[in-house]
């Protein structure tokens, strides 16, 4: 019997989640561009958006590495907590930045995109639509919100969804067929969380029955998920 076919790694990476890599391709190119910019930002924000499961948090968690940046949550948000510009100096990150607007209060928001201006430091901000769409009622904010760069991340495509799967496959020590990256990429969610699940799922499967992992395996296992 052949073995199957080792597939190269012919893609970007970059550390992310303290081990894991974090894949650039034609769909995420150039929001990294601007998280490799950072700090020689023209802007004191920077705003990139994609829908679910597109790699907007691993990309932020790129970036968290890269700058140190401080990770608020809605909650920390929305206590509004002054600071003076030396406080608000350095990275902060807020994650679906456009939903805290969709269910709380715009100002502190402003007022601590204000403090970052102030003090010199520089904000992520995520969504899934740009700024232009986001629900904001308060016409300062929106103003700033649309002066930032905005960048978009589009759905993973067949390119980062296979080289994603070849890379976990990797991780486990596992060598896989190109026919077997081939037929999971066109039957599987495109999303990189379900690329995860099907690797661990897959790699469960053939310990547990002692085989390599083929078609027919992998087969087996969407279907088990559907």
């Amino acid at each position: 019997m052949n073995k199957p076919q080792q597939l190269p790694l012919d893609f970007e990476f970059r550390p992310a989640f303290g081990g894991a890599d974090f894949l650039v391709t034609d769909s995420n190119r150039e929001a990294v561009q601007w998280i490799d910019r950072w700090p020689d930002w023209l802007s004191p924000a920077l705003v990139v958006y994609g829908p679910p499961a597109s790699g907007k948090s691993h990309l932020a968690e790129v970036f968290r590495q890269k700058s140190q940046a401080n990770v608020m949550t809605h909650q920390d948000l929305a206590n509004d907590q002054p600071r003076d510009p030396a406080g608000a100096a350095g990275a902060w990150i807020i994650e679906d930045a456009d939903r805290y607007l969709g269910d709380g209060p715009p100002e502190p928001l402003f007022h601590l995109f204000n403090q970052i201006k102030e003090g010199g430091g520089s904000l992520l901000l995520s969504g899934v639509l740009p700024p232009a769409r986001w629900l904001v009622e308060l016409a300062d904010l929106s103003s700033r919100l649309n002066a930032a760069p905005t960048v978009g991340i589009g759905t993973p495509d067949d390119g980062l969804i296979g080289a994603v799967l070849v890379k976990l496959f990797a991780d486990r020590q596992l060598r896989v067929s190109t026919d077997v990256i081939e037929y999971a990429v066109k039957r599987m969610e495109r999303s990189l969380a379900a690329a995860r699940k099907l690797v661990k799922a897959l790699d469960a499967l053939a310990l547990a029955e002692r085989r390599e992992i083929t078609v027919p395996l992998v087969r087996r296992v969407l279907a088990a998920g559907d």
